[in-house]
């Protein structure tokens, strides 16, 4: 039997052929349908990144624009119809009647809707008498014997905004007196009935005035209707007091009649008005194209339109006014001021998807590298390589930035697309030329390892060069003028900051860290210094540590805490301010001429939460007498020593020493002569009296005169918002002893967290002056309103807290810091995935290694501990240094940047550092970081290990 090695072998039959043509010659596979299926998952794990990376690069710009947009609209609708309206006016001239009004009032309204449009309420328009009437009907209500005085007026569309209660609306009767209607609430306070003839109040002997009469009352239908904007006294009679608070009271009123009998108003007001008020949509406006409707509403206020509305209506005395272009550039500032913080936040995030696209392109490389130079290898030529690549890649990324694209369109609705898809194509671009890119320089002969070190070298020189010079010409300008738009250095500063950083530490990381091995291998135990060594090394017989996985975190860390800072700046700087326009963190205070009573001080100052609290004298008619001189104008503030040092000493304004304003009792001295009161000067009064401060005399117009004597200089008072005009303080029992109108105290001040509810609780039951509690009664308002924070009127309480969150309401400031806040996360998040790529990247060698080790008898537990003590130091130094570049960031460029316009007030240049604020954030994406480095650890390395030793060494 023949064994089967000598058995004879068959003939092998010779392969016919293929004729040509029949289809079934042989054809290369398609590049791109190839690199598919071979690696499916990294395809779709791309395109997923692309989507994101265009998703977010095309949702920015549209987020930003519907941010200031709705900061626009909200801004402008606080300030009332009455500022943001275009308002007309016109002498009434005798042939005018309604058809006339609403002429005009069409041309005014046909002008309009190009940057901006009138509001769907429309125009409202009507005619205003020049002059009013004293009425003289004897029946008529006269609280104190005054006569009331009617206005009349004509307003068009008045039928549909009000309903008829009793009677007819006006319509023309020529052999009758003019018919007018009144609101219902004026016919009940002035007793007029329907039918009542009104007639002027003359003294015997003057020419009769034109009569009117009552034909009608109405009821407003909503108070709130814009079309009551700015209508004083027509709804409901208005009682008008003397400021000198005398028992001299008179009705105010108004009447209203038709459209047709306006020369009938002409004759009996003596001349007339027309005015037309256009309220503006503010949604009809953008935060972009606020400069060019700025432009058109200036030439419809005094430039070409309105010269043409003059030409068109036939009025030559049409003139229109509008608070709009003030508020246009007070929202310009607004917005100049967010810009810097809301596109820090998108550069840092630009930087970051940068780094992870560089590192997507550089495992891809890795990966495929040896498979592209053995291609070139074989007479594959770098440009058709490339090109395949550029093809292949745009199978994955295309599509995946159209996805992104599109929902970045219609999950962001708004009318700007043109920045949002210039950014949607640039990460478009760089998400495809990425890997291209790293495989030309793979494919390009590498040049001498000296050349590239120069290279390097004169590079990071060029990067520091261009850093110091942004640096110093931001500190050297500051910040871009209001209206420049978003000031590049200022925006970029940051950023190369956190690079230069960046690259200094990648220089000193290998010494530092190799150092740090030296010394722990003195030591026992293996693991310590294999990591180290390894992190000192690189990853992957590297010659250095990837200088990317480092950028990545230190951006993230640098514009986080950068921001932070500003942000956290502001916000302490709102508190700050509310503190100072409040004078502490509570100010009450009486009606004019009205002290409060000593309970409620008492009653306040045990409320909980208080610190300090005191009574203030606040008197603005004080005067520095100088013989032969001319009298210095001073503001007096009378207080309670201690407790008003207190007070000053936390809020931060005017602190001194209380004994400074210790005297001796009793208005005299030893020999009857009268003892200066101790006060302090403020600094400016010490200058207008040349420096030479001493015992002045003080001069109060309604109380009298006391002698003060200087006991030391204050630049600012809590109680005194401007303390720019000369000002005294004085304690209150001398200077009351001196003067016994000084007990009564208008103000109380407090510091604390004190509770605002609880402070008008207690004001809810102060005296008011009797004249106020009988125009309450008179007029039907009752002097305290029903709801628990009403007080009386006159009164007035102020909270720092009410005053800070109405400040941080603002709502550009909040949409800049949501898209800072969200570019933050965005940035940890990319962060975190770089340094995932760089595991997966350094993951082969790592695992072959770590099976070498585990053959030598290395445990798995040290095993995962050799990998976090190989990865973990970049990533703490990247942190630490992005943390110390986020404070040079601030201790650089802080004295460029002026937040008085997202503070609401004018406050000195400069940003302080909050040391809590930058330390947050880079401790939680330090922290971010380091736990996806260790769930990596965790969970790809025992795989990573097993895998290799089962398979054996591949890289043996």
């Amino acid at each position: 039997m023949q064994s089967p090695a000598s058995a004879p072998t068959a003939p092998v039959p010779p392969v016919p052929p293929v004729p040509p043509g029949t289809g079934a010659e042989h054809r290369p596979a398609r590049w791109v349908r190839t690199r598919l299926r071979a690696a499916p998952w990294a395809a779709l794990l791309n395109a997923v990144l692309v989507l994101v990376v265009v998703l977010l690069a095309a949702g920015l710009p549209r987020g930003t624009d519907r941010g200031e947009d709705a900061a626009l609209h909200d801004f402008l609708r606080d300030r009332g119809i009455g500022a943001t309206s275009l308002v007309s006016r016109s002498a009434l001239r005798p042939g005018d009647d309604a058809a006339s009004l609403a002429s005009v009032a069409a041309h005014l309204t046909a002008r309009t809707g190009g940057e901006f449009r009138v509001s769907a309420s429309g125009p409202v328009y009507g005619v205003r008498g020049v002059s009013g009437q004293t009425l003289g009907n004897p029946q008529l209500s006269r609280p104190d014997g005054p006569s009331p005085t009617m206005e009349l007026r004509h307003l068009a569309g008045l039928s549909e905004h009000a309903t008829l209660v009793a009677g007819r609306w006006p319509t023309p009767q020529p052999d009758r007196p003019l018919p007018i209607v009144v609101s219902e609430l004026t016919a009940e306070k002035l007793n007029i009935r329907i039918g009542d003839v009104l007639t002027e109040e003359k003294a015997p002997g003057l020419r009769p005035s034109p009569t009117s009469e009552v034909v009608g009352t109405f009821r407003v239908d909503d108070d709130n209707d814009p079309y009551w904007t700015d209508l004083s006294c027509l709804g409901r009679p208005c009682l008008k007091i003397p400021e000198t608070f005398e028992w001299r009271r008179s009705w105010s009123a108004v009447g209203l009649t038709g459209g047709d009998d306006l020369p009938r108003l002409f004759e009996w007001a003596k001349g007339g008005e027309l005015s037309w008020r256009l309220p503006v949509d503010p949604e009809s406006l953008r935060a972009d194209r606020l400069p060019a409707a700025e432009h058109e509403l200036a030439g419809y206020l005094s430039g070409p339109t309105a010269a043409e509305l003059a030409a068109a209506t036939g009025r030559a005395d049409l003139r229109t006014f509008s608070s709009l272009p003030e508020l246009f550039a007070l929202a310009t500032a607004r917005r100049d001021a967010a810009a810097p913080l809301a596109a820090l936040g998108p550069a840092g995030l630009a930087g970051e998807v940068v780094v992870v696209l560089c590192l997507a392109a550089a495992l891809a490389a890795d990966r495929r590298g040896p498979e592209l130079l053995l291609l070139q290898a074989r007479g594959g030529s770098r440009r058709g390589l490339l090109r395949r690549l550029l093809g292949e890649g745009a199978t994955t990324v295309l599509p995946g930035a159209a996805l992104g694209t599109l929902l970045a369109l219609l999950l962001l609705p708004t009318p700007r697309w043109g920045t949002a898809l210039l950014a949607a194509v640039t990460a478009t671009l760089c998400a495809l030329l990425a890997f291209p890119a790293r495989a030309l320089g793979l494919l390009t002969p590498r040049r001498a390892a000296r050349r590239d070190g120069a290279r390097r070298l004169v590079g990071e020189l060029g990067l520091l060069t261009l850093t110091v010079a942004a640096v110093a010409e931001v500190r050297r300008r500051g910040a871009a003028p209001p209206g420049a738009g978003i000031d590049p250095l200022l925006v970029a500063a940051p950023l190369l900051i956190a690079l230069s950083t960046g690259l200094l530490l990648a220089r000193i990381q290998p010494p530092l860290v190799g150092a740090l091995a030296r010394a722990v291998g003195r030591r026992r135990g293996a693991v310590g210094f294999l990591g180290l060594a390894g992190a000192a090394r690189g990853a992957g017989g590297r010659p250095r540590p990837a200088v990317l996985p480092m950028l990545a975190l230190l951006l993230a860390v640098t514009t986080a805490g950068f921001g932070a800072d500003v942000i956290e700046a502001v916000d302490s700087g709102r508190a700050r301010e509310a503190r100072h326009a409040t004078g502490g963190d509570v100010m009450v205070s009486a009606p004019k001429g009205f002290g409060l009573v000593p309970s409620f001080a008492e009653e306040a100052g045990r409320l909980p939460g208080v610190r300090a609290a005191t009574t203030v004298t606040l008197l603005t008619d004080a005067a520095v007498l100088r013989p032969g001189r001319r009298h210095l104008t001073i503001s007096l503030v009378v207080v309670d020593p201690p407790a008003y040092a207190e007070i000053a000493r936390s809020v931060g304004r005017g602190g001194f020493d209380p004994a400074l304003l210790a005297a001796p009792d009793g208005p005299g001295g030893a020999a009857g002569r009268e003892v200066p009161v101790p006060a302090l000067y403020s600094r400016g009064l010490v200058e207008e009296l040349g420096g030479r401060a001493g015992a002045e005399r003080i001069y109060l117009t309604s109380t009298g005169e006391l002698r003060a004597q200087y006991a030391g200089t204050v630049d600012t008072t809590p109680a005194l918002r401007d303390s720019t005009h000369p000002f005294v303080v004085l304690p209150a029992g001398p200077a009351a002893a001196r003067l016994p109108e000084l007990k009564d105290h208008g103000h109380w001040f407090a510091v604390g967290d004190v509770d605002e509810t609880a402070v008008r609780s207690l004001m809810r039951g102060l005296p008011v002056h009797p004249l106020v509690a009988d125009t309450a009664r008179l007029t039907g308002v009752p002097v305290v309103g029903p709801r628990p924070e009403d007080i009386p009127d006159g009164y007035l309480v102020k909270t720092s807290a009410a005053l800070t969150a109405e400040l941080t309401e603002d709502p550009l400031r909040r949409a800049a810091a949501l898209v800072f806040r969200s570019t933050t996360v965005g940035a940890g998040a990319f962060a975190l995935l770089a340094a995932l790529l760089t595991l997966v990247r350094a993951a082969p060698a790592r695992a072959a290694a770590l099976a070498r080790l585990r053959t030598m008898g290395l445990r798995p537990r040290q095993g995962l501990a050799l990998i976090l003590v190989e990865t973990l130091p970049q990533t703490l130094l990247a942190a630490v240094g992005g943390l110390l570049a986020s404070l040079a960031a601030v201790a650089l460029l802080g004295p460029a940047l002026d937040l008085s316009a997202l503070l609401g007030t004018a406050v000195p240049p400069g940003l302080p550092v909050h040391l809590t604020a930058v330390l947050a954030p880079a401790l939680a994406l330090t922290a971010l970081v380091s736990a996806g480095v260790l769930a990596e650890a965790l969970i790809g390395g025992r795989r990573q290990i097993a895998t290799d030793l089962r398979a054996g060494d591949p890289a043996a």
